[in-house]
């Protein structure tokens, strides 16, 4: 993750420091990728945090990680690239994912537990 972060703010850095200064002139969709990838690595420690301070798996972060790496993948997917029913499959993960999420956060909520989120 860090070195991630170290690339991410070397390739920004270096494209702000060339002439025309602080205009960008980067693939968007390739740094919007990189943030993607940081902001998976930020959110595996987070859990890795929680498990050990609880010694429990919360499936609200293992779906959080699970829809931004998708978000990621779709990011930086070329659709011309790819084999018919591709997107369909993507769509089909991604729906699920989201269900999932929302069904294990809907019987926390409905079991009165607190939310993991506010206890670390």
């Amino acid at each position: 993750m860090l070195l991630a972060t170290i690339d991410l703010a070397w390739v920004l850095g270096k494209d702000a420091r060339t002439p025309p200064r602080f205009l960008l002139e980067i693939d968007l969709l390739e740094v919007f990728g990189q943030f993607l990838l940081v902001l998976i690595g930020i959110e595996l420690l987070h859990s890795m945090k929680l498990y050990s301070a609880h010694r429990e798996i919360h499936l609200e972060a293992v779906f959080i990680v699970a829809l931004i790496a998708v978000a990621r993948k779709i990011v930086v997917l070329d659709p011309k690239e790819l084999p018919e029913g591709t997107l369909l499959g993507i769509a089909a993960i991604t729906l699920g994912l989201t269900l999932g999420y929302y069904l294990v956060r809907r019987s926390r909520f409905e079991r009165g537990e607190p939310d993991p989120e506010t206890k670390a």
